[in-house]
């Protein structure tokens, strides 16, 4: 599903929709005009959904929704409760959080609000870290609801409008795999920088241990191989048979540069020869090409290009 609209002024066909497009929920709303308004841009397990409710709209989901859910608050407001425990939270205008851990149901008061969603599967945030090392090895879990600060708020609120502008919205990039994955996990990343967490992101002395050159030789051995697929630092290091905190320090300690700064510069020589191999009068495009390597701008595409190699894409492929 890539785009999703719903409009309605009716409570029992808002009840159905919700309940399909999140999780099976039960609704109370007084007003003598309902309406709800929800737009969704999707490409993978990655969602961006802007939903507004100009009356107060009571909801109560008995099931979890199975997403990492984040919320900004355009204009209204939110109370929210998670269960078993009770714990609730009242947010406004400007407020970013959690408006639901994946595994647990939840209920609340949407107030009149305009808002905007921010979802994706649990399963990304092990894919970009890896929580901190115990008797038992954990998922990466979000472990509080408001962000670290003012301005990590903000930088939620930018990534998602890059996300839905440059991404969900661009027919090219939302159909390209590569583009696909990188976003989801520049979302995840993001929400990791956001809010408090359990991953653990610095190498502990195992992982320094580990950060060798033959765990170098075997990561980019990988990433050679694989680099016009989706991957993951998760990927890299269970081919490379170690952490992915240790190969982020294998690459900084003999490349001085991360395991993607060194995927994405394998993704730009393949770029490189797509454009000088296109035949003339074939239609191909940069876009098309940039987008096929998972670059989700054609100016930060041209940006890098130039950088690299000295002239614009657009001369190489019509050079």
């Amino acid at each position: 599903m890539s785009s999703l609209h719903f409009d309605s002024t009716d409570l029992g066909q808002t009840e159905e929709f919700l309940s399909m497009a999140y999780t099976k929920m039960s609704l109370g709303g007084q007003a003598e005009r309902t309406r709800a308004q929800v737009t969704r841009e999707a490409a993978g397990s990655l969602w961006v959904d802007e939903l507004t409710f100009n009356f107060d709209l009571a909801h109560d989901a008995e099931v979890p929704m199975g997403k990492v859910c984040l919320c900004s608050v355009r204009s209204g407001g939110v109370v929210r409760r998670y269960f078993p425990e009770g714990m609730e939270g009242r947010f406004a205008a400007g407020d970013v959080f959690m408006y639901s851990p994946h595994d647990r149901p939840y209920a609340g008061v949407i107030k009149g609000a305009h808002y905007d969603l921010l979802m994706f599967d649990p399963e990304l945030l092990d894919q970009v870290a890896a929580a901190a090392p115990g008797r038992r090895p954990e998922p990466v879990r979000i472990t509080g609801d408001r962000p670290v600060s003012r301005a990590s708020a903000q930088r939620l609120r930018s990534a998602v409008r890059y996300l839905h502008d440059h991404v969900l919205t661009d027919p090219v990039a939302r159909d390209s795999p590569l583009t696909v994955s990188t976003a989801s996990q520049l979302a995840a990343s993001v929400v990791l920088s956001v809010f408090p967490n359990n991953a653990l992101l610095l190498p502990t002395a195992g992982d320094n241990h580990d950060a060798h050159p033959a765990t170098l030789r075997r990561a980019t051995a990988y990433v050679d191989a694989h680099a016009a697929e989706p991957i993951t630092v998760a990927d890299i290091a269970a081919a490379a048979s170690t952490t992915g905190r240790a190969v982020q320090a294998a690459f900084r300690r003999h490349r001085g540069i991360t395991p993607m700064a060194y995927l994405r510069q394998v993704r730009l020589d393949g770029a490189h020869r797509d454009l000088r191999a296109a035949a003339p009068g074939s239609g191909t495009t940069v876009e098309e090409i940039a987008a096929r390597w998972g670059f989700h701008t054609v100016a930060r595409f041209t940006s890098l290009y130039r950088r690299q190699y000295g002239t614009a894409p657009r001369r190489t492929l019509h050079g």
